[in-house]
C-alpha cells in the first residue's frame, strides 16, 4: 500500500521539482476524497501540479479557465431541445470529468463560483429539476490568485469550506531550480508521464484511508483544536472543518503506513486544512494560517 503511494508521489515529483511537501499534501487530499485549493503567484507550477496528479493517477482531466464573463451553464452544461427526440436533452459541461482544474477560480463572478457548490459537496449537479451524477472519483483542483490582484472576486465562506485543503507551492530552492533549468521541458515530461495507478486502485486507497483507526484520545485532541479556535474567534472552525481535519489525518496516516492516526498526522495536515477556513473569518489567508499554526503549537497533545 505504502509503496504504491510513494510511487505516486515520486512520479509527480519528477515534474514538480523540489516541492515534495506540497505534492504529499495534494496526494493526501485526494486520498481523503477532498478538493484542493492552490493559492500562489503565477509561474510556480499550480497548473502543472494538477495535471501531473491527474496523469499519475490515470484519471480523465479537464481544465476550465474562469473569467468574469463565464456563466454557470458554461461549466455545468445545458438542456438543448432535440427535434428528433421531441424533448430537451441535457448536454454535460466540462465539469463532468474525474479531475477538473479550475484555473483562477476567483476571476469568475460569485454567481458562477456558487455553481460549484452542489458539485463539490454532493458529487452531482441538478439541471431542470433532474439530478446528473458526476464521474467517480471526482476531484476539483482550483488555483487562486492573491486577492490583491486586479479583477478578482473573493471566494465566499461556503465555497472555501468545500475545499478540504489550501496549499501554497512557492518558488523552489536554488538546487531544485537549477535542476529544473537544466532538465527537460516540463510540458514534454508531463505528456510522457505514465500512470502509476487507475481509478479502481485509487478508490481502494480512499476506502482504506477511511478505515484507519481513530482512538478516543485522538478525537479529544481534535475537538480541543476546534474548541480552541472558537475561543480565539466567535465563529472559529465548524463541525465540517473537524470532519475535514479527521479525514485528512487518516489519509496522512495511511501514507505513513500506519494503522491508526497519531497527533503528528493531525499536525502535518492541520495548517492546510484549517488555515483557509480561519482566514475567511480573519479576512486574510496569512492570518488564518498563522492562527492555525498557533493552535497546533498551543493545544496540548495527548
Amino acid at each position: 500500500m505504502k509503496s504504491r503511494i510513494d510511487a505516486l508521489v515520486s512520479q509527480i515529483s519528477e515534474v514538480i521539482v523540489g516541492k515534495e511537501d506540497a505534492v504529499r499534501l495534494a496526494v493526501a487530499c485526494v486520498l481523503a476524497r477532498g478538493h484542493l485549493l492552490i493559492e500562489d503567484v503565477p509561474g510556480v507550477g499550480k497548473t502543472m501540479l494538477s495535471q501531473a496528479l491527474a496523469a499519475a493517477l490515470g484519471l480523465k482531466f479537464r481544465r476550465l479557465q474562469f473569467t468574469s464573463d463565464l456563466l454557470p451553464a458554461d461549466i455545468l452544461g445545458n438542456s438543448i431541445y432535440e427535434r428528433e427526440e421531441q424533448r430537451f436533452v441535457f448536454h454535460p459541461g466540462p465539469l463532468f470529468s474525474q479531475v477538473v482544474l479550475i484555473d483562477e477560480v476567483n476571476r469568475a463572478t460569485p454567481k458562477t463560483q456558487s455553481a460549484l457548490l452542489e458539485a463539490m459537496e454532493e458529487n452531482h449537479v441538478t439541471a431542470d429539476g433532474i439530478t446528473h451524477p458526476l464521474p467517480t472519483p471526482f476531484f476539483v483542483v482550483a488555483t487562486q490568485n492573491p486577492q490583491h490582484q486586479i479583477g478578482t472576486f473573493p471566494l465566499p465562506e461556503s465555497q472555501l469550506d468545500r475545499f478540504l485543503m489550501r496549499i501554497e507551492i512557492g518558488v523552489p530552492d536554488r538546487a531544485a531550480e537549477r535542476a529544473m533549468l537544466l532538465g527537460a521541458d516540463r510540458r514534454e515530461m508531463l505528456r510522457a508521464l505514465p500512470a502509476v495507478m487507475n481509478d479502481a486502485a485509487l478508490t481502494e486507497l480512499q476506502t482504506r484511508a477511511r478505515q484507519v483507526h481513530v482512538a478516543a484520545a485522538l478525537l479529544d485532541y481534535l475537538q480541543d483544536l476546534l474548541e480552541a479556535s472558537r475561543r480565539r474567534h466567535r465563529t472559529g472552525l465548524s463541525p465540517r472543518a473537524g470532519l475535514a481535519l479527521l479525514h485528512a489525518a487518516q489519509a496522512w496516516a495511511l501514507m505513513q503506513a500506519r494503522e491508526m492516526v497519531l497527533p503528528e498526522d493531525v499536525q502535518a495536515v492541520g495548517a492546510a486544512v484549517m488555515g483557509h477556513r480561519l482566514g475567511q473569518v480573519l479576512d486574510s489567508a496569512e492570518n488564518g494560517r498563522a492562527l492555525a499554526q498557533s493552535l497546533l503549537r498551543e493545544v496540548a497533545v495527548p
